[in-house]
């Protein structure tokens, strides 16, 4: 059976920055997408699904929320000891497995406001583990509720540059004209998908090699989509 294409699931590890024009009016835009292979349409079936859910288990050893905070606290960086989560959302839209996508506001405080991410941000004290952060996250940005069972599972963490550990959960929200978003202006300014087909098309994508004074830093994955240029980015805010 056809799985999720390694090569997207090695990229789920970011949030991705928005190079475009403006988006000061909230709305939600279902990106129309080319007719979608049967391969791609069968991704997310049920064993699929399960299939995917077994290779993400063992990544739930990770997450014990007592060694969640030690590991964090031996970071380095202005957010040293902060946990943060992002939920990766599957749907199907036009027919076709895609990802969705929030633009945050642009005039969210600090240095990734106008970013194009997933929904998502740092713990609260209340959130019993990082699929709770995750979950929260979403209701308090999109104004839906994404139900535990449609979490597949969890992806290794991440430290960002400023000392910050990232949980990313993978969950399936199902076809998006199900779906009834709210949108909350103060951190959103625009939802969209993208298939996972076009993410997945060589034209469609590249790579940004960043310098760290007269050596090479890091390189970046950058997904391309008519005039959006979408560039990979670690949460931080």
């Amino acid at each position: 059976m056809p799985a999720l294409n390694p090569w997207i699931l090695n990229q789920l590890h970011f949030q991705a920055q928005l190079y475009y024009r403006s988006a000061h009016q909230i709305r939600t835009v279902h990106q129309a997408v080319p007719r979608v292979a049967d391969t791609w349409r069968d991704c997310m079936s049920p064993e699929n699904e399960n299939r995917c859910r077994q290779v993400l288990q063992a990544n739930w050893k990770l997450y014990d929320m007592e060694k969640v905070r030690t590991g964090a606290r031996q970071t380095q960086g202005r957010n040293k000891g902060k946990w943060a989560s992002i939920l990766v959302s599957l749907c199907y839209n036009e027919g076709g497995p895609a990802f969705l996508f929030t633009l945050r506001s642009s005039t969210l405080k600090g240095r990734h406001k106008g970013d194009v991410s997933f929904a998502g941000g740092k713990s609260d004290p209340s959130d019993r583990d990082v699929v709770a952060t995750a979950l929260r996250e979403a209701r308090e940005e999109l104004g839906v509720t994404v139900p535990t069972e449609r979490v597949w599972g969890v992806m290794k963490p991440l430290r960002d540059a400023s000392g910050m550990m990232i949980a990313p959960v993978l969950a399936n929200l199902g076809p998006l004209e199900e779906l009834t978003f709210k949108p909350n202006p103060e951190e959103v300014d625009e939802i969209f998908t993208l298939s996972l087909s076009h993410l997945s098309s060589p034209q469609n994508r590249g790579y940004t090699h960043f310098r760290s004074g007269d050596k090479h830093g890091y390189t970046l994955p950058v997904f391309r989509n008519v005039n959006k240029v979408m560039e990979s980015i670690f949460l931080s805010d």
